[in-house]
């Protein structure tokens, strides 16, 4: 049986794990900083997509800046005659070139907003979007009503069922949680780096949390040490954006490395792999939460869908995490 979760107030059923396709969206620049995890090879990606699939996940996430479009294009012909099997959620707000998989700047205008929508469609191949998520963390809440209006018009026409915000502050959560039809925010969210804020704006108003970042960029599969280096074109390589907190300098940050193996041997506890012990974690975490790791290979899903089997920590295991990271 698949382990599974509400997306919010929509109602929609989804499995308790999705899947992030960001890094199957390949390269993207803006002025020469990254905003994608490198080379990818698409055939292997849709392969990844339909092993996920098959072991229980219905949920992807994407966004129209992954790789200027590309992840759309990847997932409309992964879900080619299969649209009915998938919930489907995507961002909007990035402006870019497609060819030049430049990244130009954003656009919220109503006109805006529609366009990024039409064009979404056109490449994941379907007429209509589960889950339409405002792509821009940090827009002004003052600003964000005729965004959201808008969202509800693209709900009353069919072309979205419902809407969310990608964002860590509170504010902007409970702005959108006002919306009939918002049904989510998409927030930073990991065992070394939590966020009760935006949490308790979820659980207040039944919104999912879904979980970016659940394996802090890759740290928490135990596959960084101290020395590791990703790739230039990596959104974590040497000229990783400002955000990037989670890698220095193009290596791992030292400081999120010792608080990983401060709870390592309880995430490993029972089995699991490091990986599958930080999403146990996110599911204990909230009823609301629904992880959404990245990946690239068939390898990579098979051990996050893994994770699923084990299901959530126990409270003793929550309580020893937070006694060892101090909070």
């Amino acid at each position: 049986m698949t382990f599974t979760r509400k997306l919010g107030r929509s109602g929609i059923e989804v499995s308790a794990l999705g899947m992030g396709c960001w890094a199957i969206g390949g390269p993207i620049w803006e002025k020469g900083t990254p905003h994608g995890w490198g080379e990818v090879d698409d055939n292997e990606s849709i392969r990844a997509v339909h092993r996920s699939m098959e072991l229980g996940v219905n949920f992807f996430d994407t966004a129209n800046l992954y790789g200027a479009g590309h992840s759309e294009k990847v997932l409309g012909r992964a879900f080619a005659g299969r649209r009915k099997d998938v919930v489907i959620a995507t961002k909007f707000n990035a402006v870019f070139d497609e060819q030049a998989r430049e990244l130009l700047g954003s656009d919220t205008t109503p006109a805006g907003i529609r366009k990024a929508c039409e064009e979404s469609l056109r490449r994941l191949d379907t007429d209509y979007i589960d889950l339409y998520q405002f792509h821009d963390n940090g827009f002004p809440v003052d600003k964000a009503e005729p965004v959201r209006n808008t969202l509800e018009e693209l709900v009353s026409e069919g072309k979205i069922r419902a809407y969310g915000w990608s964002t860590d502050f509170a504010d902007r959560a409970e702005f959108f949680a006002q919306g009939k039809h918002c049904a989510s925010i998409q927030l930073q969210l990991n065992v070394l780096d939590n966020n009760t804020e935006v949490i308790a704006v979820c659980e207040k108003y039944n919104l999912a949390a879904i979980n970016r970042g659940p394996l802090a960029m890759g740290l928490l599969t135990g596959k960084y040490s101290a020395s590791t280096t990703p790739s230039a074109d990596d959104v974590r390589g040497v000229n990783s954006p400002s955000w990037m907190k989670y890698f220095k300098d193009g290596k791992p940050n030292p400081e999120w490395l010792k608080m990983m193996e401060a709870v390592r041997e309880i995430l490993q506890s029972g089995g699991r792999t490091l990986a599958q012990g930080a999403l146990a974690w996110l599911w204990a975490r909230s009823e609301q939460t629904l992880p959404i790791p990245g990946f690239r290979t068939v390898a990579q899903v098979e051990e996050n869908c893994g994770a699923m089997k084990f299901g959530a920590l126990t409270a003793e295991q929550m309580n020893e995490i937070e006694i060892l990271l101090k909070r």
